[in-house]
């Protein structure tokens, strides 16, 4: 589904990612850890070619992102508050999301009513800006905006910052099921490992831009993370 082959960049002569060759097949739950800086952003905006590679290229369903637009109907992605827009409401910039994707406003309507207990009733008929809301509730409307049109690929940068207990908890169930229910390729990047490990079969570990885990999930995959950055694992 996604191939990166001999990806790199750089900034004013600094590497700041170097991946040889990653595979991400389609229906996986991929997530991405790493301290700051280990270049998860990086890699993120690479492959929504926010940005171009030094070197290489990713390739998503035959589509090498960086020379073809052709990836952008069956991919979604929320990295930032940057990706919404401050002066509509939820339920206007929903339907301008559904407007790009080529969903008319019943179809994006049954899809945000899947989301109500997510919401939490503090998004909708609140008749508040985006820019207003909290930064958990921003996220909430970014992540649930990523949802709109069916796409076979979502990329998630830090979605379960800011938000409450309830919610992560929320959220980790939609996660799931898109990848175990519905064949949907999620990328998640996250600080907290113990949320990776929960919704992610597979867990990849950058550290200053290389590739240094490729860990299949399982009941000890958590002690191994937290072992590799707390510096006490065995080589």
């Amino acid at each position: 589904m996604i191939v990166t082959s001999n990806l790199s960049k750089k900034y004013s002569g600094n590497l700041v990612l170097n991946i040889e060759s990653l595979e991400i097949p389609k229906g996986q739950s991929f997530g991405l850890v790493g301290n700051n800086g280990a270049g998860k952003t990086t890699y993120f905006s690479l492959l929504l070619d926010l940005i171009q590679p030094t070197t290489g290229f990713i390739i998503t369903k035959d589509i090498q992102v960086n020379e073809s637009e052709d990836w952008k109907p069956f991919t979604s992605a929320f990295i930032d508050e940057s990706f919404l827009i401050g002066y509509l409401t939820a339920e206007e910039y929903f339907y301008f999301i559904g407007e790009l994707r080529n969903q008319n406003k019943a179809d994006v309507d049954a899809l945000v009513a899947q989301f109500e207990d997510f919401f939490h009733g503090e998004i909708l008929n609140q008749k508040k800006y985006l820019r207003d809301l909290s930064k958990g509730n921003q996220k909430k409307v970014g992540i649930v905006a990523a949802l709109i049109g069916n796409p076979e690929v979502i990329i998630l940068d830090e979605p379960f910052a800011n938000l409450d207990p309830t919610t992560q908890i929320r959220l980790k169930g939609i996660i799931k099921d898109l990848a175990e229910k519905q064949g949907v390729t999620v990328l998640v990047s996250s600080h907290d490992l113990m949320h990776v490990t929960d919704v992610c079969e597979r867990i990849v570990v950058l550290e200053k831009g290389e590739v240094v885990k490729d860990l299949a999930t399982n009941a000890t995959t958590l002690k191994e993370l937290e072992a590799h950055f707390a510096g006490t694992e065995v080589v």
